[in-house]
């Protein structure tokens, strides 16, 4: 639903007691009224786009030992929170004093809905405040609010010792006096980080687990060293009934250069056979790899191959993980060293798909797609296509070369790497799909359900916000598909896929996002997302259609107490 920017209530916040002086006394004149509080006035509606599900997992086969480290992890995690407000600046916490202090008829929701967003910010709605009127940072909290890309690239021309750090996936940028200096996460959020620690570090005492054991350990050492990858290696050695992921992962927040990554956590169950009826398809990442549309120059057979697949049931979510649209599975880690060491581990969130596909997917695509296309829509092909999404993040270019000095996809893309890759895993997974039913590796009845799934998936993630930089890497995969014929739009504005025009048209797509990366080519990112990630009249019309529908998830989680 589009937000009606204009419509605002003000709300003042409650005024402590009139305070009287001697008797006698004239009575002193009452505190000031705090400043008015300015609330989006449909904030009842934007709350009503997430429906309210309760997430819980099976953990009947936990012993004593992994239920105690659990509870542990769970209070680990519950400080992750903390850490991501900081993150975003101290206008969060601002903002939700405010509302502590507020009152009125909107003050109820909008409280329900900053817990949802993470701060005063709608997530949906381009990060523009849904309370107060403080316009999000493009760095979020990691830089100065002033600071510009410009500022910070010319300084970094200027003092070429300073790049690494300034560049880092966990530092936050500040002044200091003239200068600009990278501070390390473990400085920056030591006494949170801290509590985090000793978390972790009574959880590994409790863990039977050796390899629980090792992470937990080496995670907690990382929040004190700032120095990830050896904790990460571990994480991709992590094989136990619980499965936790905690720390700095993604770097969506930083809109400013695409750097700097927000803290998460996931504390989640293991659930072996589904993992090990998915473990087959690592083995085929290197012939995934010779697939690909592009020269083999650049093709990446270089990353590790071991990639791990876990099937899990979350128990507890916080942080970036639970802020906002909620992810349905992740692929990590994201450091590249550890990536060519040990590739990356796919991590599928059974509840939340299974949850995110009755409430929305299948609603939407009644609506969206033609009948014949909506019979089709299966859950199978669902979950097919989320573990083949999170398969092509660790496929395709990732270290490469321009003008002659090596560099990465990630540093050469800023702030458009996370659009454009999101964008290049939606496509290659579904590629990937008809490339392995081709091969008889896949069942041939799977192939009539990919096309329309992965379309109502389109319509699914669109909603999410389709001007936005996110936004605009859904829409130019749709347009480019309209564009090559493998949709039609019929009659009754509903759109139908073509069976014999999907496959060509998805190799098209795939080649041009992959060269793009593979020439860390920003201008050409840009201008390829300009021409294509603008939603068509019929699109939004058929967006509109679904007003009434849940946008994305509101998650409690019992089991952990909240």
């Amino acid at each position: 639903m589009k937000s009606d920017r204009g419509n605002r209530w003000s709300l003042l916040a409650v005024a402590a007691a009139s305070t009287w002086g001697c008797a006698g006394e004239p009575p002193a004149p009452p505190p000031a009224a705090a400043p008015a509080l300015e609330i989006a006035g449909d904030v009842e509606a934007r709350l009503a786009q997430f429906a309210r599900v309760e997430v819980t997992a099976d953990l009947s086969a936990l012993g004593p030992a992994d239920r105690a480290v659990l509870d542990e992890l769970i209070a680990a995690a519950r400080g992750i929170d903390e850490i991501f407000r900081l993150q975003q600046g101290p206008h969060v916490a601002r903002a939700a004093a405010a509302l502590e202090q507020a009152s009125g008829p909107r003050v109820a929701p909008a409280r329900e809905y900053f817990r949802i967003m993470q701060g005063p910010w709608d997530r949906l709605d381009g990060d523009r405040p849904f309370v107060g009127t403080v316009e999000k940072p493009a760095g979020a909290g990691f830089y100065p609010e002033d600071l510009t890309r410009e500022e910070l690239e010319a300084w970094i021309a200027a003092h070429p010792a300073d790049e690494a750090a300034l560049r880092s996936d966990f530092t936050v940028v500040r002044r200091q006096g003239e200068r600009l200096v990278a501070v390390p996460f473990s400085e920056a959020y030591d006494e949170a980080l801290d509590r985090a620690a000793a978390h972790l570090r009574t959880a590994a005492s409790l863990a039977e687990n050796a390899s629980l054991r090792r992470f937990l350990e080496t995670r907690a050492a990382a929040f004190e060293s700032n120095d990830y990858v050896e904790s990460d290696m571990a994480w991709m050695d992590l094989d136990a009934a619980v499965e936790p992921t905690i720390g700095p992962y993604e770097t969506y927040e930083d809109k400013l250069m695409g750097y700097k990554a927000s803290f998460e956590a996931y504390v989640a169950v293991a659930l072996p056979a589904e993992s090990q009826a998915l473990a087959r398809y690592k083995q085929r990442l290197p012939w995934l790899e010779r697939n690909l549309p592009i020269p083999d120059e650049h093709k990446n057979f270089k990353r590790g191959t071991e990639s791990p697949i876990r099937v899990v049931d979350v128990v507890y979510a916080s942080g970036d993980a639970n802020s906002g649209v909620k992810a349905i599975a992740y692929n990590l880690p994201n450091l590249e060293t550890v990536r060519e060491a040990k590739g990356s581990k796919k991590v599928l969130l059974r509840n939340i798909i299974r949850a995110k596909y009755d409430a929305m997917l299948v609603p939407i695509a009644e609506r969206v797609l033609a009948p014949e296309d909506a019979a089709r829509v299966s859950f199978e092909a669902f979950f097919d296509e989320v573990l083949h999404h999170e398969l092509a993040h660790g496929l395709g270019p990732g270290t490469i070369t321009v003008d002659g000095r090596a560099t990465d996809v990630r540093t050469e893309l800023k702030d458009l790497y996370s659009t454009l890759e999101e964008a290049k895993a939606d496509v290659m997974g579904v590629y990937d799909i008809l490339a392995l039913i081709e091969a008889g590796e896949m069942p041939a009845e799977l192939r009539a359900a990919l096309d329309p799934t992965y379309v109502a998936g389109l319509f699914r993630s669109a909603r999410f916000g389709v001007h936005e930089a996110h936004g605009q890497g859904v829409i130019s995969q749709f347009n480019y598909l309209m564009e090559k014929g493998a949709l039609a739009l019929d009659a009754e504005g509903r759109y139908a896929t073509v069976p014999e025009k999907f496959p060509g048209a998805l190799r098209d797509l795939l080649h041009e996002m992959l060269m793009l990366q593979a020439r860390g080519d920003y201008a050409g990112t840009r201008a390829f997302l300009e021409k294509y990630g603008q939603p068509s009249p019929a699109m939004l019309a058929a967006i509109d259609r679904l007003k009434d529908l849940p946008v994305d998830l509101d998650t409690r989680f019992p089991q952990a107490g909240g």
